[in-house]
């Protein structure tokens, strides 16, 4: 085991009422719900499965988990050419 914390990948829950159950366009940007930023991905999940969980009444709300740290770092886990 290792005394070095385990690295930050952060990711982000959001999610609403989509146009369409095909796609992944909100009905309502103004609706669109920011459940949070999390350190990982385990995190995410677990406040994913929960929001999700809570509106599996209606069909057309969905909830992401978008992954932050590859958006700022694109290039990170890339093999070198």
């Amino acid at each position: 085991m290792s005394d070095q914390p385990a690295k930050q990948l952060l990711h982000l829950v959001l999610g609403g009422e989509l146009v369409d159950l095909n796609g992944t366009e909100f009905k309502d940007l103004d609706k669109v719900e920011m459940v949070g930023v999390y350190p990982n991905y385990a995190s995410a999940f677990a406040a994913w499965k929960a929001k999700a969980q809570q509106t599996v009444d209606n069909a057309h709300m969905r909830y992401f988990i978008v992954h932050l740290h590859r958006l700022l770092d694109p290039d990170a886990g890339r093999k070198p050419v």
